[in-house]
């Protein structure tokens, strides 16, 4: 694999541990800013709402700019967020900063599977995204505890500038490993990448997403009352456990990349009835210690297995548009986070019990399966009905779009 992929990586580890660390840090930034807790938790929400606008406008306005270019100035303006989140003299300025920081997230992730799969062969796509996520799972596992501690040590403004700092470490690598060459402006253009997205399928793995995830953060954000509750863990426990399902994150991330470059359709199915089957043994698993910690990281590999074949899904679909598709993804991821969040809530809030989350989760899985079973048979269909050269461009791997011409992309099945 591509040296080159080590600068993706490292962008996505700043950018994993600025998007949890906030959770760790909420009582002593909440304590230091006067605040209560529930209003700190608004800056949560304030960098999730930065990327949901953030993937799809930055991806859209920097269409004509190289690649390269758009990661580094991408992870600048992370920079930027993040040091204005250290200064930040009250709760105000610091939403305003969260936001900012949350604004770069999603289209670094886009533009950089586009980078990623285009440094590599056909057959080893799926692998180079999942190598750029391993950023972000390794965040769970070392980040995040890290910077975590830092703040607790040192303050919470002592976070954000280490988190600073690895963003300019990024950035020193993007401009150094990345080729100038390896990255050029795509020639579509804004008009031919918006027209890309008209696309049903697209629309449907965009969804497929948004139902998938909402299934893991359903359950995810409802963890600890789960441990604690159902499973009898101290609270002392759950971060030990959590980094549990960050190794799970991890080992899931890796094995989906292997996979989905042998059989995206059949990684990403399998993926997501595997994560239908944990999260409904759920209730089951809670009732023992070792169960329910072996079921934390079984969570995590059910559903990070699905994480490179749904952008990869997303780039197929949207052929002529991949940087605003997989940036649109990534808006998608955030929006499942929330969604998510909020149903497995409904569960737990009706008394349905503390492992009800899970359940609803399972059901969301259910939801994700059928919507990228529909997306298929919408190509399926369209490719009977295509033109005989159209239909050849089926058979080689791409469906073509109606609304916009678009190249060849070679996506094992």
């Amino acid at each position: 694999m591509p040296l080159a992929l080590l600068a993706l990586a490292v962008g996505a580890f700043g950018i994993g541990t600025t998007e949890f660390v906030m959770m760790g840090l909420l009582p002593d930034v909440a304590d230091d800013l006067g605040i209560s807790i529930p209003t700190a938790g608004h800056l949560v929400s304030a960098y999730a709402l930065g990327v949901v606008i953030g993937a799809p406008l930055l991806a859209a306005v920097t269409t004509r700019m190289s690649r390269r270019a758009v990661l580094i100035a991408l992870m600048a303006l992370f920079v930027v967020g993040n040091a204005l989140s250290a200064v930040a003299p009250g709760e105000i300025s610091l939403l305003a900063a969260r936001f900012v920081s949350g604004l770069p997230h999603g289209a670094f992730f886009g533009v950089g599977a586009v980078v990623a799969t285009g440094m590599v062969a056909p057959e080893r796509k799926a692998r180079s995204v999942s190598l750029m996520f391993l950023g972000l799972t390794v965040a769970n596992i070392v980040g995040v505890p890290a910077a975590t501690a830092m703040g607790q040590q040192l303050g919470w403004r002592a976070t954000f500038l280490g988190v600073s700092a690895i963003g300019v470490a990024a950035i020193a690598a993007l401009a150094f490993l990345i080729p100038r060459d390896s990255a050029p402006a795509p020639t579509t253009g804004l008009r031919g990448e918006l027209a890309a997205l008209r696309s049903l399928p697209v629309w449907l793995a965009l969804g497929t997403t948004v139902a998938g995830f909402g299934a893991l953060f359903a359950a995810y954000s409802y963890i600890t009352p789960m441990l604690t509750d159902a499973a009898g863990f101290a609270e002392s426990s759950v971060t030990l456990l959590l980094a549990l399902f960050g190794v799970g994150a991890t080992a899931g991330n890796l094995l989906g990349g292997r996979l989905a470059d042998h059989s995206l359709r059949g990684t990403l199915f399998g993926g997501l009835a595997s994560l239908v089957v944990v999260l409904a043994l759920f209730p089951l698993l809670m009732r023992t210690p070792v169960t329910a910690a072996a079921s934390v990281a079984l969570l995590g590999m059910a559903a990070f297995v699905t994480g490179s074949p749904l952008q990869l899904m997303v780039m197929e679909k949207a052929a002529a548009a991949p940087s605003l598709a997989s940036s649109a993804n990534q808006a998608a991821f955030n929006l499942a986070n929330a969604g998510g969040a909020w149903i497995g809530g409904l569960a737990l809030a009706a008394g349905f019990g503390a492992t009800s989350p899970a359940t609803a989760g399972a059901a969301l899985a259910v939801l994700g399966l059928a919507v990228a079973a529909t997306a298929w048979t919408v190509d399926r269909r369209r490719a009977v009905l295509a033109p005989a050269p159209a239909r050849e461009r089926v058979v080689a791997g791409h469906v073509p779009d109606s609304s916009a011409a678009t190249p060849h992309v070679a996506v094992t099945e």
